[in-house]
């Protein structure tokens, strides 16, 4: 085969290391734009922090559905241009929480206490003023040790009952069978079954009540085991929990009558009595921290208009270092390139970070002129609404929007919402018009809220009462509406 030389001339995109940075800018949460900023400013001497930025610490604001946290500090940034095409993820900084326990019998959230405080400081100024500092409270752990140091017990039987005590899970239940806590016991400390039986007998009698058990049952009858005798229908909520608990989650009341052999009074009264105790008696003893987001945009309503501002609070505030920049400036020779290629990137981190929120800024404007009688009425206003929107209105990609609305945050004066709360899909209306998915449930809640405990509506009842309002609503789409808003059906919501 003869070799020859030939010219093709071919198109593929490239994408810049300045592009490459947008984008990956574009996928960080808040918390990890700030450690990627950080990391920047480790590494690269010609970036730095404005000064005073460290001195302002960022505001933290109430997820969504909660008031408004307080005040910040803002300042409305218009973009002229229309054409930065690269946009960023300003995320959440987010404690973590402490998953509800599913419970079979509807109870509500149990367990409180919070973590004694303390007040220290130093000198003997007697107006200096002291900060307060925060002592961290007894674990369960603790908590029982303490309790079993006060027993008079042999040393064999305290070893058994610590044992117990290190296999409880945070909410108290023992969640290894005694079985399998007896194996960790030498060949020559072997235990009886009997002995460890007798140990757990010890924990279950410690505070709280409820501690040690193996089943949510079991839990309850320790705690109802636990009142007085003369407690009103405590043996009736005895026999409930022992055998029959499954009925009153169903809220199976006639059945139960029958079982307990009772009127409705006295069912009703079993039932405030269960609901009273508490199926999670170590969850008072959690660290529990509130869960908090940092909004990238603060709404509100100026002159009759709604309008939105960037929070300069989660933005971080970079320049360049001038005494190593003046440095390149006089001295441009090949000694000095790795200093020219730094510069180069800190630039380029400056200039993606504004380009970042001025899109965040303006995908939220968009936002709000096209929600505005969400933030006059609420949620029953919200109009239907797709990224497509939004990406045809300011010119960029539609996964441009997807980004810059996944994990940001916007403050209004009805909560804080992802922005990505705003889109929906829609429902026909008889008027050939279109309904948001939003608005939907928020109907639903609404009509769920306002109907008679004794009676409650059904899926095919709410399908009719939205049709009489002309909103056409399928009884399958009604139920899955009321699921995703943790709704319980029908007969779970009836009440005696």
């Amino acid at each position: 085969m003869k070799q020859t030389l030939q010219l093709k001339l071919t198109q593929h995109l490239t994408l810049t290391p300045q592009l490459q940075q947008s984008i990956r800018l574009l996928q960080l949460s808040t918390l990890e734009l700030n450690a990627e900023v950080d990391r920047m400013l480790q590494e690269n001497p010609l970036l730095e922090r404005e000064e005073g930025e460290d001195d302002t610490p960022a505001q933290e604001f109430p997820l969504a559905g909660t008031a408004p946290g307080p005040a910040v500090s803002e300042r409305v940034t218009r973009d002229d241009d229309g054409d930065s095409d690269a946009d960023g993820m300003n995320g959440v900084d987010v404690a973590p929480t402490r998953d509800d326990l599913p419970d079979v019998t509807d109870f509500s959230d149990y367990g409180g206490g919070g973590a004694d405080s303390d007040w220290g400081g130093s000198g003997s100024n007697e107006d200096e003023d002291f900060a307060p500092q925060q002592v961290a409270a007894n674990s369960l752990r603790d908590h029982l040790m303490e309790q079993l140091a006060l027993l008079n017990l042999p040393l064999r039987d305290r070893q058994i009952v610590a044992a117990l005590i290190d296999a409880l899970d945070d909410d108290g239940y023992l969640t290894s069978s005694l079985d399998e806590i007896g194996e960790l016991f030498s060949e020559d400390d072997a235990l009886e079954p009997e002995e460890l039986s007798i140990g757990l007998k010890y924990l279950q009698s410690f505070e709280p009540a409820g501690i040690g058990a193996r089943t949510p049952a079991e839990c309850l009858a320790l705690q109802l085991k636990a009142l007085r005798d003369d407690t009103p229908f405590r043996p009736e909520a005895l026999k409930t929990v022992d055998g029959h608990l499954p009925l009153l989650a169903a809220r199976d009341f006639t059945k139960l009558r029958r079982v307990l052999h009772c009127d409705e009074a006295c069912v009703k009264g079993v039932r405030e009595l269960i609901r009273s105790l508490n199926p999670r008696p170590g969850a008072a003893f959690a660290r529990d921290e509130a869960n908090y987001v940092i909004p990238d945009v603060v709404v509100r309503k100026v002159r009759n208009q709604w309008t939105a501002s960037l929070n300069e609070a989660a933005m971080p505030k970079l320049r360049l270092n001038r005494i190593y920049a003046d440095i390149l400036t006089r001295n441009r020779d090949a000694s000095n390139q790795q200093l020219a290629a730094q510069l180069q990137e800190a630039k380029w981190l400056i200039r993606n970070v504004q380009q970042r929120f001025e899109t965040i800024l303006r995908v939220a404007q968009a936002i709000v002129e096209r929600q505005r009688r969400f933030f006059e009425h609420g949620e029953v206003a919200m109009r239907p609404m797709v990224l497509r929107e939004i990406a045809d209105m300011l010119d960029l990609h539609e996964s441009t929007i997807s980004r810059v609305t996944t994990q940001k945050y916007m403050l209004t004066p009805r909560g804080t919402f992802e922005l990505k709360y705003f889109f929906g899909s829609h429902v026909a209306t008889d008027t050939g018009g279109a309904a948001s998915a939003t608005a939907i449930r928020a109907l639903i809640k609404q009509l769920i809220a306002a109907e008679n405990p004794a009676s409650p509506l059904t899926d095919s009842r709410i399908a009719e009462l939205l049709g009489e309002q002309g909103i056409i609503v399928a009884r399958r789409t009604i139920a899955k509406y009321r699921e995703a808003l943790s709704i319980p059906p029908v007969n779970l919501r009836k009440a005696l």
